[in-house]
């Protein structure tokens, strides 16, 4: 058996990424027992999407870290949730919030286009795609399918596409048992739990309410990294952070639509 050092560098991104989905899926599997049969063309449709949304934001994103610096992808990232917010407005108190969200992120991620590698930039972005169609066909799916039956069939799919480039950069490392005990861990703590408890909210709240208040992850990872990891909190970080906060409690006390009550 190898040191869990050595087995998480053979393991490679890509195998990470598999094995967390495919151990995810097998646990989804066994608490849903979801019926692949039985549904409308448009679930199928709307389920592969979400699938397919699910892999591609771990594809593009691991390519994207690999070319620009990591804050520098997350903000580019976070376009995605930010433009569901944008485009599910309906008031212009909508946009206020949005717009403090955004300056909060650009605040904590300043990015200097002229220096990136464009592939980076494109890649970055098209997670932020992604992640903008799992935020919409989660919902759609979520209020169609009972309890966590359209996540389980989801994680499936994004599984069977994530397969090829996984097991190509994890190899035979991916079945090492301190890999399988590894990956066990990873994907109950950050893949079942994370994604369920996403997957409820999109079921409680519209998509546009969803998008802003998952922006404030950038402003919640600096206030961890200044509170455990004893990072420098600046002034430029303490406002991005205040604006970030503002953006999500202004979209959860006014955000709600009249046809939401």
């Amino acid at each position: 058996m190898c040191l869990p050092s050595r087995c998480l560098s053979a393991w490679g991104r890509w195998g990470r990424r598999f094995l967390c989905k495919a151990i995810a899926a097998v646990l989804l599997m066994a608490i849903a027992r979801p019926q692949w049969k039985g549904h409308s063309r448009r679930t199928y449709w709307i389920l592969g999407a979400m699938g397919l949304s699910m892999a591609g934001m771990g594809l593009s994103y691991l390519g994207a870290i690999d070319r620009i610096p990591l804050g520098v992808a997350s903000t580019l990232e976070f376009l995605g949730p930010l433009g569901v917010s944008l485009i599910g407005s309906r008031k212009r108190l909508d946009l206020v919030w949005v717009g403090l969200a955004a300056a909060g992120i650009l605040l904590l991620n300043p990015i200097a286009m002229t220096t990136l590698d464009p592939l980076g930039v494109m890649l970055a972005l098209s997670s932020g795609l992604c992640w903008a169609c799992y935020i919409f066909s989660s919902g759609a799916i979520a209020r169609s399918l009972p309890g966590g039956n359209g996540l389980s069939l989801a994680m499936v799919i994004a599984t069977v596409i994530l397969f090829v480039p996984g097991v190509a950069s994890g190899g035979s490392a991916l079945l090492n048992p301190t890999v399988l005990l590894i990956g066990v861990a990873a994907a109950g703590l950050g893949t079942v739990l994370p994604y369920t408890l996403e997957f409820e909210a999109v079921r409680r709240m519209p998509p546009r309410v969803f998008g802003v208040l998952v922006s404030i992850e950038p402003a919640i990872a600096a206030l961890v990294g200044f509170l455990f990891l004893h990072e420098t909190l600046t002034l430029q970080t303490l406002l991005a952070t205040v604006l970030v906060t503002t953006a999500a409690i202004g979209v959860t006390l006014f955000g709600r639509s009249p046809a939401s009550h």
